[in-house]
């Protein structure tokens, strides 16, 4: 049993780091992440947080470095 809580624990973590770093990327960074692609709608935006939420170690690191290629 106490491995499950720990998967759990470890699920509800990612989940909760996700929501946070897509919520900033979407309302903050998402035009900083994809330059030239020119403004982002609210829609847009909207289709992007849960993608972003899933993915949010990519989307951190795309963000941070500014949408340049590494």
């Amino acid at each position: 049993m106490a491995a499950a809580q720990i998967i759990v624990a470890g699920v509800e973590l990612y989940g909760a780091v996700g929501l946070c770093v897509a919520l900033g990327f979407v309302l903050l960074g998402v035009e900083s992440a994809m330059p030239g692609a020119g403004p982002v709608t609210w829609g847009a935006r909207l289709l992007l947080l849960p993608g972003a939420a899933v993915l949010w170690p990519w989307v951190l690191r795309r963000w941070l470095v500014g949408g340049t290629h590494p």
